[in-house]
């Protein structure tokens, strides 16, 4: 059993690199430019040895998306349960902030074929009804009433998520420092919309 756990972890490692790799590669070259070749070149491996991880390079997409929506996943659960309204607000907006930064051109990515690739789409939904969960807290610990109308925590959270998410792919796309001022300007929204702005 010793060397079959050795062995998991080379897999593992390769598995890594390949994903590293990936991300690199949309942020120089994009999806449509980058090629199975390219992924395994950047991973130190063969194309055959590639194929023995993922069936192709949009499975690997779909793994990357996958890990960086896990880290999205975990910030969104975080702000629903951190701190007084106001200051869940800043605390959300400055991890996705960072998160951008670290990770803007997969995530770019992730929403650009989140209607053509049904793997990537339903991660992405599943991401979007995370932040939604969290914003409607938010917003319900800000005084804002639960229910279903259009004036409610959650149809109120739904449009600002999408708003969030547009918003940042644009600014991202600019500058870092576009990305803050964005976010900023969402910032600015949200509080108002929770009824914190005088």
């Amino acid at each position: 059993m010793p060397g079959r756990r050795a062995t998991e972890r080379k897999g593992d490692l390769r598995e890594r690199a390949i994903l590293d790799t990936c991300e690199t590669l949309l942020a120089d070259k994009g999806f449509d430019a980058m090629t199975v070749g390219d992924l395994a070149q950047g991973a130190g491996i063969t194309r055959g040895a590639l194929y023995f991880y993922f069936g192709s390079k949009q499975e690997v997409v779909t793994a990357l998306v996958a890990r960086t929506v896990e880290h999205l996943w975990e910030r969104s659960r975080a702000t629903a349960e951190a701190e007084e309204p106001r200051e869940a607000i800043t605390a959300a907006l400055d991890r996705t902030v960072e998160l951008w930064n670290a990770h803007g051109p997969v995530l770019r990515t992730a929403i650009d074929r989140s209607l053509t690739v049904p793997e990537i789409g339903a991660l992405w939904d599943r991401t979007a009804d995370l932040f939604i969960a969290a914003i409607t807290a938010v917003l319900e610990r800000a005084g804002i009433p639960g229910g279903s109308g259009a004036d409610r925590a959650p149809a109120l959270a739904r449009a600002l998520c999408w708003m969030i998410e547009r918003t940042f792919y644009h600014a991202s796309q600019e500058s870092r420092a576009n990305l803050r001022k964005a976010a900023g300007t969402c910032e600015h929204i949200w509080l108002r919309t929770a009824g914190l702005t005088p």
